[in-house]
């Protein structure tokens, strides 16, 4: 079974296993049509993290594909133009080194069961002869109208018009013929050196970027919860989830259940900007002894006053599970939409602006500077039974929500016992600072937080409001409530997978 955003990615994922590729390579093949389809998510410009569960009853492994700045990143040339924080676009200094295309041929020269050629050559030739702009992508078309180097997206878009993408053609044909020189060393390399001007050097793309570390791991709803290591949030999923589960939920989705996760999320992140950063321990952060003390100063009646800082961002995350039990779970990101609105060369590869979760002030543990890894929202998640076997494999977009949106996904399916459809399709709340409209400044805390509520059938928003909490109905606009994607494995053994409604296209499809 395979879970994307988009049903051509799904559809070739499910392909490659028919073909006999393993979930590997349908993860690899389904995010290379999303890297040609959904420029406005993901692409080779952006990260990759994954966790794969190599089936049978050992742990997970974890990927980290997310790449490190510039040789010539200088934090002190931004604070003299007075940045106190990460510039959002137009600034190479976001641009990270792109860690997707490192990544993606590290999980395919491990766990790959096709040739490469064969993964990729679906995402080649619709790259080549084109497809239909979905939806939202028409919708956003706008942001990179007159962006310099974007030729493959014109303004005015319509929902449907052919789009084609030569340049992304190119990038992976070289990525086959040549390995990661030939997508780093090659047309995109170059491309990113000359748009750099001095912020990159050729030996920061000959470093390795992709690299295999240990997950972290915690103890929740009966079952034991997986994610990947800082410098990637995730360990907020985990510490969400621990929390929660010592709080009397109650068995059913109510306003007191909707609360008290709430204040879970918000506990478990009341010190995110100071302790995430890329020396942290992630294990540390999941530790009870440290969580303990969070969950016993929650109210069950009343909204607690921690202002976690959270807001929206643009991602696209994919599921798949292969008939031996290999299941992998899979994100990668620009960032923030359309990423930095920096185009690398003639390629027409936009560029991520994960830079944005470095910190500007002097000394902190996230200091943007040469070589660095910014704090990271990406959170793929993954689930075992206690005997180790794997239950779910999950993620969804969501920039600060994903730990969020996961810790309510998570409590309807192991908590309530609610099916992946179900509880994907369910209303979700999200958190977002209280002194800016939701957008994507990551790492600078809110003078406060409001709720926002999806759908009014549920009673939340004026339940929530009664109990002190500040919320907002906001249900015009899904994209906010991330677009999320699960895959269980039954007691039987069967499948059952949910691509989220909130993508239009998205679709869950197996064997």
């Amino acid at each position: 079974m395979v879970s994307t955003v988009d049903h051509l990615a799904t559809g070739v994922g499910v392909d490659l296993l028919r073909r006999g590729g393993s979930a590997a390579d349908a993860a690899v093949g389904a995010n290379a049509v999303l890297a040609v389809t959904s420029p406005h998510m993901c692409g080779p410009g952006g990260d990759v993290w994954a966790l794969v569960h190599e089936g049978g009853d050992g742990p997970p492994v974890a990927l980290d594909a997310a790449g490190f700045a510039g040789s010539g990143a200088d934090p002190d040339r931004l604070r003299a133009q007075g940045c106190d924080e990460m510039p959002l676009h137009g600034d190479v200094a976001s641009v990270t080194v792109p860690g997707a295309v490192d990544g993606w041929l590290a999980l395919h020269d491990r766990y790959g069961r096709l040739p490469l050629a064969d993964v990729v050559a679906e995402a080649i030739r619709i790259a080549d002869q084109g497809f239909a702009a979905s939806p939202l992508l028409a919708e956003r078309a706008g942001e990179v109208a007159g962006v310099e180097g974007n030729t493959d997206i014109p303004a005015g878009l319509r929902a449907g018009a052919v789009v084609r993408r030569p340049g992304s053609a190119r990038a992976l044909r070289a990525i086959v013929e040549q390995g990661r020189d030939g997508f780093y060393g090659g047309e995109f390399g170059e491309g990113l050196l000359a748009l750099g001007a001095g912020e990159y050097t050729t030996d920061d793309l000959v470093r390795p970027i992709a690299r295999w570390v240990e997950p972290v791991q915690a103890e929740a709803f009966g079952q034991v919860l997986w994610t990947v290591p800082p410098t990637s949030q995730g360990y907020l999923t985990l510490a969400g989830a621990w929390i929660a589960d010592g709080l009397d939920l109650g068995d059913r989705d109510d306003d007191r259940w909707a609360h008290l996760l709430i204040e879970a999320a918000s506990q478990a992140a009341h010190d995110r900007v100071r302790v995430l950063h890329e020396g942290a321990d992630g294990q540390a952060l999941v530790d009870p002894e440290r969580l303990a003390p969070r969950r016993d100063v929650i109210n069950p009646e009343r909204a607690g006053n921690v202002a976690a800082p959270a807001a929206m961002g643009d991602t696209t995350y994919l599921c798949a599970v292969d008939g031996d039990g290999m299941g992998v779970s899979l994100i990668n990101s620009n960032a923030n939409g359309f990423g930095a609105l920096l185009v690398a060369g003639g390629t027409g590869i936009f560029l991520h602006d994960r830079g944005l979760g470095f910190n500007l002030v002097h000394g902190h543990p996230a200091e943007y500077g040469p070589g660095r890894r910014p704090p990271h929202t990406l959170s793929p998640a993954l689930v075992t039974n206690p005997d180790g076997t794997l239950r779910q494999v999950l993620g969804t977009m969501g920039g600060d929500s994903q730990p969020q949106i996961l810790l309510q996904l998570l409590a309807r399916t192991l908590g309530l016992g609610q099916s992946p459809g179900a509880a994907i399709r369910a209303p979700r709340w999200v958190l977002t600072p209280d002194d800016r409209e939701a957008g994507f400044a990551t790492w600078r805390p809110g003078q406060g937080r409001r709720v926002l509520i999806e759908d009014a059938a549920t009673g939340w928003h004026q339940s929530l409001a009664a109990r002190g909490h500040n919320t907002e109905l906001r249900d015009e606009s899904p994209h906010t409530y991330g677009h999320a994607h699960l895959i269980e494995v039954t007691t039987q053994g069967a499948f059952a997978g949910a691509a989220d409604p909130r993508a239009a296209i998205g679709v869950a499809a197996g064997l």
